[in-house]
C-alpha cells in the first residue's frame, strides 16, 4: 500500500508513534522515525526491519522537537536519503497536569512548543515536498483538543491549537492536492501518564475510571490508534481532510450524569 513511499514519523521511540512505525512498515513504506530515545528508537527501528515485506531499514534521526535546528535536520536528512516526503506524521507530543493557578509560564511554554510550535515548523518546512507528491499530513491530537477537562489547561489548549491548525491548513493546502487531518484519542494505555506526573496507584486508579468516562467502557491501546494513522494516510481516505477523527471510545460523546 505505501511501497515506494516515504514515510516521517514523530515520538516514534515509544507509545502511539512506535505503533505506527510498526503498522506502516508492514505496509512497506520507507521510514524516517525521529525520537529523543536513541536506544528506544533503535529498537523500533529494528522491529520495523523486520517486518517490512521487503526488509526497509528506517532512517533514525535522534532530535528534539524544540530545537529549530534540530527539525530541520529531519527534512534535510530525509531529502539526503530518499529524496521525498509523502506522509508527516506529527506525533510527537508531551502532557503535564496543572491548572492556571499551578501551570507556570516554562510549563505552558514547553507545552505549547512541544505540542503546537514544533509540528507548525515541520510542516512549514515539508509542505513543499508534500505537494510535490500529493502527499497527505495525520497530526495526532487528543479528545483534550475537542472536550475540556480540569487541571490540564495547557495540553487542552495545545492540542485544540493543533486541531484548529489541521482545519486551516487543510483548506490551504486541499488546492495543492495535500490532504491534512487529525486522530484524536482518548484515553491510550501508553505511559504518557506516568511522565506526566501520575504516580503508579494514580494511573492504575486513572484507567480504572475509564470505564465511567468511555462509552465503550475501557481505555484504548495503540494499535486503535495506529490503524486509523495509516487509514488517513492511504488512498482509501482520498476523500477525507480536515477531520479530526475521535478514536476515544466515545468519550467525546460524553456528558456523564
Amino acid at each position: 500500500m505505501f511501497t515506494g513511499k516515504v514515510v516521517v514519523i514523530t515520538g516514534a521511540s515509544s507509545g502511539i508513534g512506535a505503533e505506527t512505525a510498526l503498522e506502516f512498515s508492514k505496509l512497506n513504506a520507507n521510514l524516517v522515525l525521529t525520537g529523543r530515545n536513541e536506544e528506544n528508537l533503535s529498537k523500533v527501528s529494528l522491529k520495523c526491519e523486520e517486518i517490512s515485506p521487503s526488509k526497509l531499514k528506517p532512517l533514525k534521526i535522534v532530535a528534539d522537537l524544540t530545537n529549530e535546528k534540530d527539525v530541520e535536520d529531519i527534512i534535510n536528512s530525509t531529502l539526503k536519503n530518499f529524496k521525498r516526503i509523502d506522509v508527516l506524521v506529527n506525533n510527537a507530543g508531551v502532557l503535564a497536569t496543572g491548572s492556571i493557578e499551578t501551570t507556570s509560564l516554562d510549563q505552558y511554554d514547553f507545552i505549547m512548543n512541544t505540542n503546537v510550535r514544533a509540528p507548525y515548523q515541520l510542516t512549514m518546512l515539508a509542505v513543499p515536498y508534500l505537494i510535490k507528491s500529493k502527499g497527505n499530513i495525520v497530526n495526532v491530537s487528543s479528545v483534550a483538543g475537542l472536550r475540556s477537562f480540569p487541571n490540564i489547561v495547557a495540553y487542552c489548549t495545545s492540542k485544540a491549537a493543533l486541531d484548529q491548525f489541521t482545519r486551516c491548513i487543510c483548506l490551504e493546502l486541499a488546492p495543492k492536492g495535500v490532504r491534512v487531518n487529525a486522530v484524536n484519542p482518548g484515553v491510550i494505555e501508553t505511559g504518557i501518564h506516568l511522565k506526566g506526573a501520575m504516580t503508579e496507584e494514580e494511573y492504575k486508579a486513572y484507567l480504572a475510571k475509564c470505564k465511567d468516562t468511555h462509552a465503550l467502557g475501557k481505555s484504548g491501546n495503540v494499535k486503535e490508534v495506529s490503524s486509523v494513522i495509516a487509514f488517513l494516510a492511504s488512498d482509501a481516505a482520498s476523500n477525507i481532510t480536515g477531520a479530526t477523527l475521535p478514536v476515544d471510545g466515545g468519550r467525546h460523546a460524553m456528558c456523564p450524569r
